[in-house]
């Protein structure tokens, strides 16, 4: 088991295996998304994965920048599910890419999915991403539902007097389908995030669709659920913002350069590396490292220096 200094146990790995994007979105605070910077190659992942997975990590989420960008990336899912003591493998896409990839990564091992969708509007959507890709996406949520990818979650930021009054299309996905609607709030990663004003938080939504009854808390998730009556899904809200759950975070990410990244606010990395050539001093700077996650994020405190893109969100 691998735990913190405040007791958390770290079971969760987000491995971000690019920076590159093939969208532009407005919130995400990296203006040259297509260009290639340091990637971690396919024997680097496993063994980076490996080590984590002798730590004590037991599920990984694959994510970019955009991952499904690299052409090896049936490859990269198919190794990170057959390594030992991996038992949760998901993915977190724009979409654009996914309706030709997603039985191919299915039969790899992944296992579940989460989509970025932040309007189903086409004039609204192709404002925020820079694309007019919106039918290539909700192509991409039918392929994933073809080939049993579950859960398929469907990620939404909202910023008002953009696309907030979008929401109830949005909510109306997880009435008609097995998808949970999930709204992110608005984080710091850019210009925009960083105005307060733009933010709708989980709250205000609350307010406005008030027939939406809480389901009961799963220690295991970031997002609260809701459902309502007729819904074949659910309605998620992630607040990192307005109520934070750094109490309970399990996770750190693996940047596509080789370092890691203790919590998503954090500016500080660290290289591992170097350390590749040794198993055994992986995992051990592993666990040095994980003693030094921070208890909480400092959005609001400190100014964020780094994109989502290269982050892995």
């Amino acid at each position: 088991m691998l735990t913190d200094s405040f007791g958390r146990t770290i079971d969760y790995l987000r491995v971000s295996v690019t920076t590159r994007c093939n969208l532009n979105c407005v919130y995400c605070g990296k203006p040259d998304c297509e260009k290639k910077e340091a990637e971690l190659t396919l024997p680097q992942i496993e063994t980076l994965v490996r080590a984590f997975a002798r730590c004590g990590i037991r599920k990984v989420r694959i994510t970019g920048g955009e991952p499904l960008v690299r052409a090896d990336i049936a490859a990269i899912t198919r190794a990170i599910a057959q390594t030992p003591g991996i038992e949760t493998v998901a993915l977190t896409t724009n979409g654009v890419l996914l309706a030709p990839l997603a039985k191919k990564l299915a039969d790899a091992g992944l296992q579940s999915v989460n989509i970025s969708l932040d309007s189903t509007d086409g004039s609204t959507y192709r404002h925020l991403t820079g694309a007019d890709v919106l039918q290539r996406v909700l192509d991409g949520i039918a392929a994933a539902q073809d080939a049993g990818l579950s859960p398929i979650k469907i990620n939404a930021v909202l910023m008002k007097g953009v696309n907030a009054d979008g929401a109830g299309a949005l909510i109306d996905l997880a009435r008609r389908g097995p998808v949970d609607v999930r709204f992110i709030e608005l984080m710091p990663f850019s210009d925009a995030g960083e105005t307060d004003g733009l933010r709708v938080t989980s709250d205000e939504l609350l307010r406005q669709f008030p027939f939406l009854t809480p389901l009961p808390e799963d220690a295991n998730e970031t997002a609260q659920y809701y459902t309502a009556p007729d819904f074949c899904g659910r309605v998620g809200f992630i607040s990192p913002v307005s109520h934070k759950f750094c109490d309970r975070c399990n996770r750190v990410r693996l940047l596509a350069n080789g370092s890691v990244r203790l919590c998503l606010a954090a500016n500080e990395t660290f290289d591992l590396l170097a350390y590749l050539q040794d198993e055994d001093a992986l995992c051990a700077q592993i666990k040095r490292l994980i003693l030094q996650k921070p208890a909480a994020h400092a959005f609001g405190r400190i100014k964020t220096e780094h994109g989502l893109s290269r982050t892995g969100g």
